[in-house]
């Protein structure tokens, strides 16, 4: 291609490549000195040629940059931050997982600045102070002290890590609600396009997107039967399932009962009363939390020129964060295992590890060899990825 000067055309902001810019200064150069000065690689004219050819390039990937900032569907970063607050939306920060733990002891014993810890090492840290009541049990919610997606299965919080005369045991009756990452850029977009169905045509779309933009909800679905008899998947017929991840519960009823169609049932296994502001009439909503899919995965990898513990480590990390990026009641599929762990090889061209197998369950032995279907309010999380190297 020759040289273009940067232009903004139908298809968008059009830029000249780093080549295009040094044949064009080469071009011109031959132009002022004659075609036949010497540029040979050595020589200093072309050294010179190449350290501004390359600043200009730079100069026009940045204004490629600021050119994409402008909308949000190609803002990355800081920009994108500022785009999507005019939606009233702001980037998810990290959040600490939280877990209901049974605490026993001997009736009026106090624990200040408590730490149980779990099965994998983490320490999650007790509400302070606590006193255990009279009938010997008192349930406290415990916060992770690791930022993120750290899960505790049922009856894997059941150490004491700060020992405390009268205070006897520690175990969890339920699994823990897992902490988030900071949102991704693409995770921040995603939110951003529902938001915008606010004001829809349709009811369920509303509502789907008042749901997702509350504060604390990070994941959410809506299910909706509008046949005159009960569906398949259990849901009575004109009503609807919200499935929501986070919030507060009175904050999803609110948005559920504000924006559903008048006549809608609901399903679900959390009930609150809500009062109506206009009718001033009490309705009780449904809707569900979702229940967590362990998923374990087992690879063998076989490592290749190049390829060392890292690629290993690289593995393990992103199927874990792929597994954890699913949504409510998605399907976890073999080939997007292989992709996944595929993609943080460098070039396929030059392969730096095989993958020998790959098993899927949701056992801690991993057997399976099909996918797995997440149905409903489950979510798929990654309970186990374990890469090795064959014996």
């Amino acid at each position: 291609m020759s040289y273009e000067a940067p232009a903004i055309t139908s298809a968008g902001l059009i830029i000249p490549s780093f080549q295009d810019i040094q044949n064009n200064l080469i071009a011109n150069f031959q132009l002022v000195y004659g075609a036949d000065v010497y540029l040979g690689p050595d020589s200093a004219d072309a050294q010179w040629i190449g350290v501004v050819s390359l600043m200009l390039s730079d100069a026009m990937q940045g204004l490629q940059l600021e050119y994409n900032n402008r909308a949000s569907q190609t803002a990355i970063g800081a920009a994108l931050d500022s785009l999507v607050k005019i939606n009233g939306l702001s980037r998810l920060v990290a959040s600490y997982s939280t877990c209901d733990v049974l605490l026993t002891g001997t009736a009026g014993s106090t624990i200040v600045n408590g730490i149980v810890t779990d099965v994998n090492g983490n320490n999650w840290s007790l509400p302070t102070p606590v006193t255990i009541p009279s009938g010997g049990t008192l349930t406290v919610t415990a916060t992770c002290q690791v930022l993120g997606a750290i899960n505790a299965a049922i009856g894997t919080v059941t150490t004491i890590g700060t020992p405390t005369s009268g205070w006897i045991s520690v175990t969890n009756a339920a699994a823990a609600s897992p902490g988030q990452p900071v949102e991704t850029d693409s995770q921040l977009r995603a939110r951003q396009a529902i938001s915008t169905e606010l004001p829809s045509e349709t009811l369920l779309d509303g509502t789907r997107a008042a749901i997702a933009t509350l504060e604390g909800v990070t994941r959410s679905h809506v299910y909706e039967n509008f046949t005159n008899a009960e569906d398949g998947n259990g849901l009575l017929a004109h009503s609807i399932w919200a499935v929501v991840e986070g919030g507060v519960d009175a904050a999803v009823a609110q948005v559920i009962q504000a924006n559903k169609g008048d006549g809608c049932g609901l399903n679900g296994t959390t009930s609150i009363a809500v009062l109506d502001p206009i009718s001033g009439v009490t309705e009780t909503i449904l809707f569900s939390r979702p229940a967590y899919v362990p998923i374990y995965v087992s690879l063998v990898i076989t490592l290749l020129a190049g390829g060392t513990s890292a690629s290993l480590t690289a593995i393990n990390a992103a199927i874990a964060t792929y597994l954890n990026s699913l949504q409510i009641g998605q399907t976890v599929t073999l080939s997007a295992l292989y992709a996944v762990a595929m993609s943080v090889m460098p070039s396929l061209l030059t392969p730096q590890f095989a993958i020998e197998s790959l098993t899927l369950a949701t056992t801690p032995t991993p057997t399976a060899t099909s996918d797995i279907s997440v149905l409903f309010n489950q979510v798929a999380q990654a309970a186990t990825v374990l890469v090795s190297q064959p014996s």
